[in-house]
């Protein structure tokens, strides 16, 4: 069974789960520090959701649950998937911006990408946003057809990045 939920605190299984999430999305992103999922959680800006698949106690290398408990008191399985939802005002109203969607590779085509997508539409429906925005590279052929399920239209647009200057001079990218 599948279970999205918040993320309301950092745990060593949460740490975890992201180091072990993020090079599946990304071979050049820099692992965060547990300060870094710290910042995250505890930002009003950003939303880390996370989906379990309860499912995966037992299967999980023939492990037997540990007695690991989630806010409900019961067993929870291994982070299959995560998500960050960031969500801001700005003056045309408040806007929602999906970022790092990931589901682990023996967890794909079970639900987990589209469960974390539609809890964060539902969260920033709840929190006011007009509109919910992400990217995605055209690779990503499944993650695509998913999002265009799920309601995502293709915009006309261009996307344009910058690395920003620090006071010093120096790049933010490269210290």
């Amino acid at each position: 069974m599948l279970r999205v939920s918040l993320a309301h605190e950092v745990t060593d299984d949460l740490v975890s789960a992201v180091h072990r999430l993020l090079p599946q999305l990304s071979g050049s992103a820099r692992l965060p520090s547990r300060a870094d999922v710290e910042e995250i959680v505890t930002s009003q800006a950003t939303t880390l959701l996370i989906v379990r698949d309860d499912g995966m106690l037992a299967e999980a290398e023939g492990d037997k649950p540990q007695g690991r408990a989630d806010d409900a008191g019961g067993p929870y399985g291994p982070v299959v998937g995560m998500l960050t939802l960031a969500t801001f005002r700005i003056p045309t109203g408040v806007r929602a911006w999906i970022e790092d969607v990931v589901v682990d590779t023996a967890a794909r085509g079970r639900g987990a990408g589209e469960a974390l997508t539609q809890a964060a539409l539902e969260l920033a429906g709840a929190r006011g946003a007009q509109t919910v925005d992400l990217t995605s590279r055209p690779s990503r052929e499944a993650a695509n057809r998913l999002y265009q399920k799920v309601g995502f239209e293709l915009r006309e647009t261009n996307v344009y990045r910058a690395v920003p200057q620090s006071p010093g001079g120096a790049d933010q990218a490269n210290p």
